[in-house]
């Protein structure tokens, strides 16, 4: 009897601590693994689908919108809820616009989220949903996301840049800013029932969406449409290889408007020729000419090289120097700096350039901004070409003088030309306002000082004179205005070497009222297939430029200067002047 109780004892204890066992793991399993299990169970019964956040917009100066994103649907699939894969198919395809047989075998799947189709139009999306309650189906839903979109379609092209089919920036402010842009996206969960309804249970389990900053652009858009009218208008009746125009703000450095041509429709990038996505105003390296002759007489004015009175024989025309000869379009005798400037003297600028040390001339190139990017916020900016005075040849320093030897981008030919538009500042170019909440802005940010106040007011009024009837940019003159600026003819380098017959890029730089500067405009053409007779900046660019500065003077209601004797005397006149 005792060994039976003993027995029945031994079993009872084994029972006990099986059941503790039991008990501790039911309890382990309960409590301190609730949270593991429960996500694990959350994860076969619920899909976790993300909430996009929105895209900041693109704004400019003024809130006008360039870049939004507009409201689309992603369809996607719940595996678990087709019954039939072939007649969900035949009944999505017309308006999901995917042949019967590819949607087939992507529903034909017991994954309970498959994205089937990105982007389609809310009218679209509901039309699918209610033909699939018409036919009793389920397994098919919609899911909030949005697509970018450029209202003013080829506009500011190659500022913007444009968004991939990823989501992400690609080129242009998407890129440069696309953290800011895109924000972080959220998620929640969801459970259908066996209709395919929401079970609205689980719309608690979720995290929102931090939507995306806004970015507010220095650009005015009624001053790029202005700049776009008339580069698209000289491209199409000239035919170059490329144009390009840049207005800015030379005190402040801000930009307020930026085209170039050929261009594209960032809506339809893809479409897109790879020459067409490249901004020219920033990317494209070109030797100057003549625009280049405000560094050397402004240098040599401010380190007291030369005065107001001094006078350079120009050897009327042609100036045998190292074994070549430097030649005029018109020669000249003896010329005084603003004379060298008005009539574009080549030899003068060159024997200027002679009576500086290689590193005082070196020294002021650099200082102008040449040979390193400005900075601007935008990807595919190169910094030109300024060699150093010890990889210089004999010939190097005279024909940097007249913008040979040496290459620069538009941009920093804007910044170059606005050093002596706002007392001898060069600021750094800016093309941003703002981003996010609010209106705080950056004040302008001045790099450096390079001239001094008096030198660039003896220059500035020396570039009056470049528009006047004896100066080469006649035709770059805007009425009501007295404007300053300087024209700019090269002949484009062969890749072989030496340079190309009867191509030439043009330019004319400039900036109205002379007295007290609100717009710096730069316009370079590219190579346009005219008679060597005509293909110079002041007959080609100038013109341009009189339209765009015209224009924009208006647009800013800037008042006309109606007392300046010089536009009385000379608006009226003939524009007999040289126009290299």
């Amino acid at each position: 009897m005792n060994r039976v109780g003993g027995r029945i004892g031994s079993v009872c204890g084994f029972l006990v601590i099986v059941f503790t066992l039991f008990a501790w793991r039911l309890i382990y399993l309960q409590v301190s693994q609730h949270d593991y299990f429960s996500e694990i169970a959350a994860e076969k019964h619920l899909i976790r689908v993300p909430i996009p956040a929105r895209r900041g917009r693109i704004l400019d100066r003024n809130g006008e919108e360039l870049a939004v994103s507009i409201p689309v649907k992603t369809i996607y699939a719940d595996g678990t809820h087709i019954q039939n894969p072939g007649e969900v198919a035949t009944v999505a395809a017309p308006f999901l616009e995917v042949p019967v047989s590819e949607l087939t075998k992507k529903l034909t799947t017991q994954r309970p989220y498959v994205v089937i189709r990105k982007g389609v139009s809310e009218d679209k999306a509901q039309e699918l949903i209610r033909a699939m309650d018409s036919h009793k189906l389920h397994g098919l839903y919609l899911q909030e996301e949005s697509k970018r979109s450029y209202p003013n379609g080829e506009m500011l092209c190659h500022v913007l840049g444009y968004v991939d089919h990823s989501g992400h920036g690609t080129d242009g402010i998407e890129k440069m800013f696309d953290h800011e842009l895109t924000g972080k996206d959220g998620f929640r969960r969801i459970e259908h029932d066996r209709k395919g309804r929401e079970i609205l249970v689980y719309r608690g389990q979720e995290e929102l969406p931090e939507n995306g900053s806004d970015i507010r652009l220095t650009i005015d858009m009624g001053l790029q449409a202005i700049v776009e009218k008339e580069v698209d208008a000289t491209y199409k009746k000239l035919h170059p290889v490329a144009a390009s125009a840049i207005l800015a703000d030379p005190v402040t450095g801000e930009i307020l408007a930026m085209a170039s041509r050929p261009n594209y429709d960032p809506n339809h990038y893809s479409e897109a020729k790879t020459e067409n996505l490249r901004n020219r105003a920033i990317s494209d390296m070109y030797e100057p000419g003549s625009t280049f002759k405000i560094v050397v007489t402004s240098a040599a004015f401010n380190e007291g090289i030369v005065n107001q009175d001094t006078r350079i024989f120009c050897e009327n025309g042609r100036f045998s120097f190292c074994g070549k000869t430097i030649k005029d379009h018109h020669g000249s005798g003896d010329l005084t700096v603003p004379e060298i400037l008005m009539k574009s003297s080549n030899i003068g600028a060159a024997k200027i350039a002679l009576r500086m040390s290689d590193e005082k001339y070196y020294d002021y190139v650099r200082k102008f901004g040449f040979g390193v990017k400005t900075g601007l916020p935008l990807p595919g900016e190169i910094s030109g070409l300024v060699n150093p005075p010890n990889r210089w040849d004999k010939l190097t320093k005279s024909r940097m003088a007249f913008g040979q030897s040496v290459s620069v981008t538009p941009i920093q030919m804007v910044m170059a030309m606005s050093t002596i538009a706002n007392g001898g500042n060069l600021m750094k170019p800016k093309i941003v306002l703002n981003k996010g909440e609010g209106d705080m802005v950056d004040a302008p940010v001045v790099l450096r000082s390079v001239l001094s106040p008096k030198t660039s007011a003896f220059i500035s009024q020396a570039l009056v004179s470049v528009l006047s009837n004896q100066g080469t940019a006649a035709l770059a003159r805007v009425d009501g205005f007295t404007a300053a600026g300087k024209t700019g003819t090269a002949q484009k380098i062969s890749p072989h070497g030496g340079y190309l017959e009867n191509h030439y890029i043009v330019s004319f730089a400039g900036y109205l009222p002379a007295d007290k500067p609100k717009l710096m405009g730069l316009v370079i053409v590219d190579d346009a297939p005219l008679s060597e007779s005509m293909n110079y900046g002041g007959s080609v660019a100038g013109p341009v430029f009189s339209q765009i500065a015209g224009q924009a003077a208006r647009h800013l209601d800037l008042k006309p200067e109606n007392d300046n004797p010089m536009l009385q005397s000379e608006n009226s006149g003939a524009k007999s002047a040289s126009l290299r």
